[in-house]
């Protein structure tokens, strides 16, 4: 969505954002860059709160995720409100839910994970089919998860574009809806295990 919806901002993408960033300090538009950097510091911030709350990059059951993940809910409907209101403040939201959404699962099994770009992931996936050529072992476990996590963003980005040119803004509804039901479900999930 604000990549077909904000001049083409990667708001998900903080490397997208550093390179405009440079651009449009290159031309000397001021404005423009104070909004990117904004958008870069809220991705962070984003990122910071969800270490905050979860206190780890790693998955394991029995932290915080629900409270992230409505936190995520609430930035993702603010940045919806903003962007039908045009409001400037729409996409530094959208960026923080972004950092938070990233940084609740950094690594899972010894791998990283990103949720919001697929760079490293692919890059993490050619070191692998390197590897394979030449003989060296590659952990098939790491192979699959990132195939999935691969999969998975395309999916999540063809899915995008199809409610982006549907719904315009109203796409965001989706992501709104699917925290929230995630958090719902983690909570149950955790208070029938007795999780801390």
């Amino acid at each position: 969505v604000g990549l077909l919806s904000l001049e083409h901002q990667a708001i998900s993408h903080v490397t997208g954002s550093a390179s405009w960033l440079g651009l449009e300090l290159a031309k000397g538009n001021l404005a423009q860059v104070l909004h990117l950097a904004l958008v870069i510091v809220a991705f962070f911030f984003g990122a910071a709160l969800s270490g905050w709350i979860i206190k780890d990059a790693t998955l394991k059951l029995g932290r915080r995720y629900s409270l992230c993940l409505l936190i995520e809910a609430l930035l993702l409907f603010a940045a919806l409100k903003g962007f039908s209101s045009d409001a400037p403040t729409a996409s530094l939201s959208a960026s923080a839910a972004c950092g938070i959404q990233n940084a609740m699962v950094s690594t899972y099994s010894g791998a990283v994970i990103r949720t919001t770009h697929i760079t490293g992931t692919v890059t993490d996936l050619g070191i692998y089919f390197g590897h394979w050529l030449r003989g060296i072992p590659v952990e098939a476990r790491r192979v699959r998860l990132h195939g999935l996590v691969v999969v998975g963003f395309l999916i999540g980005a063809t899915g995008g574009a199809v409610a982006w040119l549907r719904w315009s803004f109203a796409a965001l509804w989706l992501p709104v809806v699917i925290c929230v039901a995630l958090a719902a479900a983690y909570s149950i999930y955790r208070h029938q295990h007795l999780l801390p």
